[in-house]
């Protein structure tokens, strides 16, 4: 019996992108992130000042309870727990998964994300590239050679001139 294997010998074309430096460049990127940093600046505020209170109850608690009879420390343990267990649940409702800032994000980030992976898909096909990888993603690049960074062509393509100033100022290429 006579097995042939066939191999397709054609290279496939690849490339790379810089997302994080490419999301750094889009304006709408920069102003949802200021958002998102401003938005959970004032919701952890509000739950430091919470739980500062709450700190403050249990010290002040610790030194009046020889003076308190069983019931006035029942209700005041009672209060400190429920102030706690509120300010987690604030905390857990504006940061946890799915949490107000979660949905926040996706809110103001996916739409961004969406138009970037559709830009590089575009750059892709444009370029006839098999396979477009993500330096800034987990996947780890050890060396990267500039000449395959498509980071600029999809930024192009989503009509944002970058600002990086290495180009202008004929520094070398960015890594």
């Amino acid at each position: 019996m006579i097995t042939f294997f066939s191999y397709n010998a054609s290279a496939q074309k690849f490339a790379y992108v810089d997302t994080e430096y490419i999301l750094t460049q889009i304006p709408a990127y920069k102003s949802a992130q200021l958002q998102l940093n401003e938005l959970s600046l004032e919701w952890q505020t509000e739950i430091d000042q919470k739980f500062a209170v709450i700190d403050q109850l249990r010290k002040q608690y610790e030194v009046e309870k020889v003076l308190l009879t069983k019931d006035m420390q029942s209700s005041r343990e009672k209060e400190i727990l429920d102030k706690s267990q509120a300010a987690q649940k604030l905390q857990q409702d504006k940061f946890g998964f799915e949490g107000e800032l979660f949905t926040k994000k996706t809110e103001l980030i996916r739409p961004i994300q969406d138009k970037l992976y559709d830009a590089i898909n575009k750059v892709a096909k444009n370029n006839g590239l098999d396979f477009i990888f993500d330096k800034s993603g987990d996947m780890l690049m050890l060396v990267s050679n500039s000449k395959y960074d498509r980071s600029d062509e999809v930024l192009e393509e989503l009509g944002v001139v970058s600002t990086d100033d290495t180009k202008s100022l004929n520094l070398p290429p960015r890594n």
